[in-house]
């Protein structure tokens, strides 16, 4: 029985948190909480790593040994390589991130800013949400909807169809749907 232990001990799943270039402490300080950190644990989640941005609030690291091992960055040069190894990326609103994620099949809940006074990125998340390509919180409801998530039920996204995304840009800007 130990030997089935240590394979599902040595098999990571890790987390990866993104805020762009922002401040998005609102989110970092909800990825740091107790109850987020032992939902992820308790959805089967090892690893959790944090790129910060701007913000000023450091999280906690810590080191597995049945719980969540935390660790966190600024800024990198470049984030694929930490969205390819993750098994679910929370992310800002950042049209950038969200296509980035998407286009490596990677599941994907994006987490509004609510602090951005134009906040045009909710109207995207919440199209992409609709179509079950992603989910979509505020860091308060973060928590519930780690818990109630079922990545079964996404839908994958397939690039190069750029129509729902000029017709939602075209719907913002104000204009008719048939242009």
């Amino acid at each position: 029985m130990g030997d089935a232990m240590d394979c599902i001990d040595s098999k990571k799943k890790m987390v990866f948190v993104t805020v762009g270039t922002t401040c998005f402490d609102a989110l970092v300080k909800t990825m740091d909480t107790e109850v987020v950190k032992e939902e992820l644990f308790r959805r089967g989640y090892t690893h959790l790593l944090i790129q910060m941005g701007r913000g000023s609030y450091v999280p906690t690291k810590s080191g597995g040994n049945g719980s969540l091992a935390v660790d966190y960055f600024t800024f990198s040069s470049s984030i694929a390589d930490h969205l390819r190894s993750a098994s679910l990326v929370i992310s800002h609103a950042g049209s950038g991130s969200i296509f980035e994620t998407l286009r490596l099949g990677k599941p994907l809940i994006v987490v509004v800013n609510e602090d951005l006074m134009d906040n045009h990125q909710t109207e995207l998340a919440e199209e992409l949400a609709n179509r079950k390509h992603l989910y979509y919180a505020h860091p308060q409801t973060l928590n519930q909807i780690i818990k109630d998530m079922n990545l079964d039920s996404l839908v994958p996204y397939h690039s190069g169809d750029a129509t729902p995304v000029a017709k939602l840009v075209n719907r913002f800007l104000g204009f008719p749907d048939d242009c």
